[in-house]
């Protein structure tokens, strides 16, 4: 009896030690959110990207607007949403309790019952103080977060859902006298008005939101130390004093860390709503570097180590889930592919969500269809010293997407003839595969032979998101549904 006992307490011991191993598992995998942008030329059907959330396993999602087709999709799911309002619609919100309560009446309380969208947050802007913008959003940020919250609580949701601010990091710095986290504090001419936001957000139990790029630490500066960008790096450490840093996200963030102490706020919750890396438009942009990244940046979110000013798991948002060929590029050509899956939805790399080391590559959207496979392509006996060749590229250029053939890009090996070619195609895509659109004063050609190599990839666009290719299949199937009728009749009379 005795040992039946302890091996039945054995037993319960192991069965025990799984369930918090797959506990642990599972919350992990529940830390690690992504932020969805649409500025796309063919969007993939929001539907079919849900289900690739759902595969896996994000549980949070950010947006940078009411889309009421992803809402609809999100219907029915648990993943925690962060919905936005645009810079745009900051002065009016601002300006006019009203519209920020028919804002929210139209995209939360419209979807936010039971069995709808799980609406968590609402991003009030999106990094608004930001340097670029030169002051244009300033006054107009806290009064529309205060107008979207009480709009929020007089519709009943304020004790589920939170008004925030999603910040830029340069809204704090370190003196240049003294580059360390301790020395951190926001920017003086914007110091008070970001503390009185932080303590409204406070006092209404909502965190800290705040978006960091190391590899824009690494773009800016050509003597920044390249591991150092990462979570593996060899670099030699530095010390702030009893704190040891290692990689500049952590320096980063503990710089916010202490610019909220000062102000008062030393435990309010942090949220990273953008982290990542892209994968091409720049040389330090590519494939290897955004696994290595994003891999190292899950892993010591979820650790639960935490930062050497602030332990416990961090809340992140990757940036992004897919790219967007419609960005704008100011910034760089980067900005058009920091999505983890491509302009279609296939993953561009391994990645472990978990935070476990688990051996699980990422789901591809399923059910994606495509235009038909061809491509257009430079004439082969148009010479190189044709007149009409460059202008013609960057015209075609200036209304598509060729960040790929830029400086340290995937396409930049290609020749000027190579160029055109990627050039040519990449309008003939955006245009839908119209034939006139592979002109160019004639010297372009159309081609079903994929012109691709091993390194740059020439894309032939999804038929999803345009309701004009929609009708022609529609009515298509229509007319052979009819046909096939006609033949059916025929054969049978006969």
């Amino acid at each position: 009896m005795d040992e039946m006992q302890s091996q039945l307490c054995h037993y319960n011991v192991v069965l025990l030690l799984f369930v918090v191993m797959m506990s642990m598992v599972i919350m992990a995998t529940s830390s690690v959110g992504v932020n969805w942008g649409t500025m796309a030329s063919h969007q993939l059907p929001a539907r079919n990207v849900v289900d690739m959330l759902k595969d896996n396993g994000f549980d949070k999602v950010k947006l940078f607007e009411a889309d009421e087709g992803i809402l609809e999709a999100l219907c029915g799911t648990d993943i925690e949403v962060m919905l936005a309002v645009p810079n745009y619609m900051l002065e009016e919100m601002s300006l006019d309790p009203g519209a920020a309560a028919s804002w929210v009446e139209a995209n939360l309380t419209a979807y936010a019952y039971p069995g709808g969208v799980n609406i968590r947050y609402v991003a009030v802007g999106n990094e608004p103080f930001l340097k670029t913008y030169n002051g244009t959003y300033l006054q107009h940020t806290l009064p529309a977060l205060r107008n979207i919250q009480e709009a929020i609580n007089r519709a009943g949701l304020g004790s589920e859902i939170k008004a925030i601010v999603p910040f830029n990091a340069d809204i704090y710095y370190s003196p240049e006298s003294n580059q360390v986290p301790s020395a951190g504090d926001f920017r003086p001419e914007i110091r008070d008005l970001t503390v009185q936001i932080v303590q409204y957000l406070y006092s209404n139990a909502a965190p800290f939101v705040v978006n960091i790029y190391p590899f824009l630490s690494l773009y800016q500066n050509t003597y920044f130390p390249l591991d150092f960008a990462f979570f593996d790096g060899s670099n030699r450490p530095f010390r702030d004093g009893n704190y040891v840093y290692t990689n500049v996200f952590d320096a980063n963030f503990d710089t916010l860390v202490w610019a909220l102490t000062k102000a008062g706020y030393p435990d309010i919750k942090i949220i990273v709503g953008e982290v990542g890396w892209p994968t091409d438009g720049d040389k330090h942009a590519n494939i290897e570097n955004a696994k290595r990244f994003n891999q190292g940046l899950v892993r010591h979110a979820l650790s639960g180590e935490g930062t050497p000013a602030r332990k416990g798991e961090i809340d992140v948002y990757l940036f992004s889930l897919v790219d967007e060929n419609a960005k704008s590029i100011d910034p760089g050509s980067f900005e058009r592919h920091w999505g983890i899956f491509e302009f279609d939805g296939k993953p561009k790399y391994e990645l472990d969500l978990s935070g476990v080391q688990a051996n699980k590559g990422l789901v591809a959207v399923q059910g994606v269809r495509y235009m038909v496979r061809r491509w257009c392509i430079l004439n082969p006996h148009v010479k190189d010293t044709d007149q009409e060749l460059r202008g013609n590229i960057d015209y075609a250029c200036s209304l598509s997407d060729c960040t790929s053939l830029g400086y340290g890009s995937s396409c930049n090996h290609l020749s000027v003839r190579g160029n055109a070619s990627y050039a040519f195609n990449m309008y003939y895509q955006f245009r839908n595969q119209n034939e006139w659109d592979c002109d160019f004063s004639g010297l372009a050609m159309i081609t079903e032979k994929d012109p691709s190599d091993d390194r740059c990839h020439f894309p032939v666009m999804i038929a999803y998101g345009n309701s004009l290719l929609l009708l022609h299949k529609k009515l298509l199937d229509i007319l052979l549904a009819i046909l096939e009728g006609c033949i059916v009749f025929l054969l049978l009379v006969s």
